[in-house]
């Protein structure tokens, strides 16, 4: 059921104030596309939200992005409660940071996305994981793992600024302010300029 005129305006408001990036016409339009999908998703969350598939539904038709891995873990970063479902403030506020955060912002979420088991740091696994789904393997190459070792190697080198062997997130940011480029280094997780 769609919510209320008044309601709406409260959203709209609250959401104005936490998606920064976003003004309330813009807020306004991105509530309605929820609602759209929450429809569309036809779910058990229907009165919270909407589930993942129709979560990587939305983002592959809208930015394209196809890498299994990947969309997973954009949904969990969107889905702060980690109840299983996108409801709307977190879709607002996600897609805030999602298509228009700084660069602190979106150095903070490509981070929270390439640690895949949330113990703050990015490991050599991680990486390898990471780079092995998004790497197009090459049918001439004997073991192509090789050559996602040699890559994660090669990232913990320019990267990894305490030598410890893995990414903190000090490590990460001070390596993406550096070279701007190596935000999305394992994996795109962001939405291309267009």
């Amino acid at each position: 059921a769609a919510m209320s005129r008044r309601r709406l305006q409260q959203l709209v408001g609250s959401l104005g104030r936490s998606a920064k990036h976003f003004n309330e016409s813009e807020v306004e339009c991105l509530i309605q596309l929820f609602d759209t999908l929450v429809l569309k998703s036809g779910n058990r969350f229907a009165a919270a939200g909407f589930d993942r598939d129709t979560f990587r539904d939305a983002l592959h038709s809208a930015f394209g992005m196809t890498d299994d891995t990947m969309l997973d873990r954009v949904f969990h970063t969107f889905d702060r409660d980690n109840d299983g479902c996108i409801n709307v403030v977190e879709w607002v506020e996600g897609l805030s940071v999602f298509l228009r955060g700084t660069l602190e912002e979106r150095i903070k979420y490509c981070f929270e996305v390439y640690d895949l088991n949330g113990d703050g740091f990015i490991s050599r696994e991680e990486m390898f994981q990471m780079l092995k789904n998004s790497l197009l393997k090459q049918p001439s190459e004997e073991d192509p793992d090789e050559g996602i070792k040699d890559l994660v190697d090669i990232a913990l080198k320019k990267m990894d600024y305490d030598h410890d062997d893995k990414l903190s997130f000090m490590d990460f940011e001070k390596a993406v302010r550096d070279e701007n480029l190596l935000i999305e280094a394992f994996g795109p997780c962001l939405p291309d300029i267009k």
